[in-house]
């Protein structure tokens, strides 16, 4: 089993920019497809953004093109999220999540076998 930590969460103002961080342990993540996802409050988890751990193939929601990158780095066995031109919108739980012999880079939240506990962003206004 895989064990992921999430961290970077904090206060920024809209426009400004934000680097998350997940550190995945318990395994190598060889054929496995890591995602982003986040939970406003009051609403449902989205997805945000995912990566292909081997081929490094990225996925991105609509919502988030152009301004969100993620990226991994393989000898840490750590993801990452860059979020860049925030707005208040983005305000969220981001969660790092993870699947095992998965090839789909749209991801739902019942197709991920791992989660971390969240870390949370906040976009001033």
């Amino acid at each position: 089993q895989v064990q992921l930590v999430e961290s970077g969460g904090g206060l920024v103002q809209a426009g400004g920019s934000l680097k998350l961080s997940c550190a995945a342990s318990g395994r190598t993540l060889s054929g496995y497809v890591m995602g982003w996802f986040r939970q406003a409050s009051g609403k449902e988890r989205e997805f945000v953004t995912s990566i292909n751990w081997s081929g490094g193939r990225t996925y991105y929601a609509d919502s988030v093109k152009g301004r969100f990158t993620i990226s991994r780095d393989i000898a840490k066995n750590t993801v990452y999220l860059q979020m860049n031109s925030l707005k208040s919108e983005d305000t969220a739980v981001y969660y790092c999540a993870a699947v095992g012999g998965h090839t789909i880079l749209l991801l739902t939240t019942d197709d991920m076998d791992s989660w971390g506990k969240g870390t949370l962003v906040t976009v001033s206004s």
